[in-house]
């Protein structure tokens, strides 16, 4: 276990007040790029309508204020003296979270927010981005954000290489092992850095699949090609089951996993293409088919977060993440910015005993814009009276 941890979490409102203002008045061209080449995995999990009543040129929000929740470590507590009240603790859990690739993203609020509860962490980066992580990490270029509510900083015991593409080294093509991005770097396949965990570690509780990609995301579904479409599924969705397969054998009873989904996989997100929508839909679909397998087999929890739209460096590259941000803010039911932290915590609780008896869910953590029918931003509701949260 990592010396640093922390014994438990507790959720509190701060009178911490953030504004939200956003103007995105150049994002007159929008579309998601990712280019030809496979690129890192990344998770662009998010809920957001576009309307199409409001021409986006025009799109300007004024000013939003609102309290943020944060997380409190309870720090007074000790192997011998429980915390008080009804703690998320995972001390003497351990967790390995596949697709962290930078210190911004939900995969790294996760890893943060289980490093609060207690849990020991372990990592899985893509290998053409294990060396530029390592040494931001050595360099104490995460130190700020690996902060815990506590003080302490996040200490992850280990990061493995890892390409969940690819299921064992026999699946492996000549042309990426001769790649030089994939130079000095070995047992990277999910076979094999499962038994890299259980050597090292013998067993982890938690699993979180944080990995999405899709090399034609941003062509429209009817234009996406076979290669493209099946490369989304595998690398976004098929990932998942993979990581299950080998690691459930080393997944202590009791234990939970969790990945990241999308609204894009129940609702139509215009530009969100190359078939990462029907990837997204096969997750959440699949959830519930391995919660029964897990559940029966193993006794392991297997749930998904539907997160929000975030500014993460990663959503940043899909062209317009902006805009739904600030959809969000002008559409939710919450007229708050969502938080990673949110997200982490989340996944914090659903990793936890408090959430023994949740399985096969589909958790929405976007400030309730997956349960909107329609844009109340549209000139078309104007004469509703509709409550905006516009305090200066």
């Amino acid at each position: 276990m990592a010396a640093n941890a922390t014994p438990g979490l507790q959720i509190r409102a701060t009178k911490q007040c953030i504004s939200a203002s956003r103007d995105i008045s150049k994002l007159s061209n929008i579309s998601f790029s990712f280019g030809s080449k496979r690129n890192p995995f990344t998770d662009f999990s998010g809920s957001s309508y576009i309307s199409h009543t409001k021409p986006i040129h025009s799109f300007k929000l004024a000013p939003i204020k609102f309290e943020r929740m944060v997380t409190k470590a309870m720090s007074e507590a000790s192997e011998q003296v429980p915390v008080p009240g009804l703690p998320i603790d995972l001390r003497g859990k351990r967790a390995f979270i596949a697709g962290i690739a930078d210190d911004n993203g939900y995969g790294w609020a996760i890893a943060k927010s289980l490093a609060a509860a207690g849990a020991e962490i372990l990592v899985g980066t893509w290998v053409p981005a294990l060396n530029i992580f390592e040494t931001s990490l050595r360099r104490g270029k995460f130190d700020e954000s690996r902060v815990l509510p506590d003080g302490s900083l996040m200490e992850i015991a280990k990061v493995y290489p890892l390409d969940a593409v690819f299921d064992s080294p026999e699946d492996v093509p000549e042309d990426v092992k001769a790649n030089k991005r994939y130079a000095g770097s070995s047992k990277w396949t999910v076979k094999e850095v499962a038994e890299s965990v259980k050597q090292d570690f013998g067993t982890i509780d938690i699993l979180v699949h944080s990995l999405a990609n899709g090399p034609e995301v941003s062509k429209p579904l009817s234009e996406t090609s076979r290669k493209g479409y099946l490369a989304a599924i595998s690398a976004s969705s098929y990932s998942f089951i993979s990581l299950l397969r080998h690691f459930l054998p080393i997944i202590n009873p009791g234990g939970a996993t969790i990945s990241l989904t999308y609204i894009a996989s129940e609702r139509i997100i215009p530009g969100y293409g190359g078939g990462m929508s029907s990837a997204k839909a096969a997750l959440e679909s699949d959830t519930k088919v391995l919660a029964f397998e897990a559940g029966r087999k193993h006794k392991v929890r297997v749930n998904t977060i539907s997160a929000g739209p975030l500014g993460s460096r990663a959503a940043k590259a899909i062209g317009f993440i902006d805009m739904m941000i600030n959809y969000s803010l002008e559409n939710a039911p919450l007229q708050k910015e969502l938080y990673a932290e949110e997200v982490g915590n989340v996944a914090a609780f659903l990793a936890s005993p408090l959430a023994s008896a949740i399985t096969g869910a589909t958790v929405y953590v976007d400030n309730g814009l997956n349960a909107m029918g329609v844009g109340v931003d549209s000139p078309a509701f104007s004469g509703l009276g509709i409550p905006k949260d516009n305090k200066n």
